[in-house]
């Protein structure tokens, strides 16, 4: 049986009160956690929802880009008039993500806390320059992964929004699998006026950036500029969807759809 205490504040400060307890978890939109609960997977003392604290939701315009709330779902993301002017790509990525319930109920600040290494949101994190704000301090995209299921969280701290730079061009493009939807290999692409960031998310433990991509692109924004180009397989994932060779070729294939897509 489930044995554990439900709490449901409606601060950020009493959840990251409630968070301290003994094995406490925190319950986003449920998508990982529920799913690991009924395999007996975990068996937290305390769930802390965090659906009820206004301060963790909404999407806003912030100094030209978006600062989208933690709680905030994936739904809300995919439709959204305003992520749709300032960022469409990031739009689109939403639209992809799982199906339709997950999308209803998973959540952005759940996503990347869990740091899936086939999830999407970590290729816009990166590529789009963000910044993760907590209930304590404020964390660069780029240092916020740092491997398979771990990020630069501490025990007890909570995400409260991600602020991601406008680009002048972007684009995500993934080969996902066919029954989660997860990504094989998604590519973010992001140009910056001369500057280019290729976030590459389901290849490896954690969403890294492929550099000599980004020189080839930062000197010519064509699919073309990446012939030749490839991720070296080594540490990449291998499992029953796609082997490491696989993986590295659709780094190249992906990112080339997400410069063609982006124009």
């Amino acid at each position: 049986m489930y044995a554990f205490t439900y709490q449901r504040p409606t601060s950020l400060a009493d959840a990251a009160t409630a968070i301290q307890a003994e094995e406490a978890k925190l319950l986003g939109g449920g998508q990982t956690l529920l799913p690991t609960l009924k395999q007996r997977l975990a068996r937290p003392t305390d769930l802390i929802d965090l659906g009820a604290i206004a301060e963790l939701k909404g999407i806003r315009e912030a100094d030209g880009g978006l600062e989208i709330g933690a709680f905030t779902r994936h739904a809300e993301v995919a439709h959204s008039d305003l992520v749709k002017r300032v960022i469409p790509a990031l739009a689109s990525l939403a639209e992809g993500i799982g199906d339709r319930q997950v999308r209803n109920m998973g959540t952005m600040g759940g996503s990347i806390a869990n740091a899936d290494p086939s999830a999407d949101y970590p290729s816009a994190v990166v590529a789009l320059k963000a910044t993760v704000t907590t209930d304590r301090r404020t964390i660069a995209g780029d240092d916020f992964f740092t491997g398979m299921f771990e990020t630069a969280l501490e025990p007890g701290e909570i995400v409260k929004s991600v602020r991601f730079s406008r680009p002048d061009k972007a684009a995500y493009a993934k080969f996902r699998n066919p029954a989660s939807r997860y990504a094989i290999v998604g590519v973010f692409v992001a140009r910056f006026g001369g500057e280019v960031r290729v976030a590459v998310t389901g290849a490896a433990g954690s969403v890294f950036r492929a550099e000599a991509f980004e020189t080839a692109l930062a000197a010519d924004f064509r699919a073309d500029a990446l012939n030749g180009l490839s991720v070296e397989a080594d540490g990449l994932n291998a499992d029953i969807h796609a082997s490491a060779d696989y993986r590295a070729h659709l780094v190249t294939v992906m990112a080339k759809r997400a410069v063609e897509a982006a124009g």
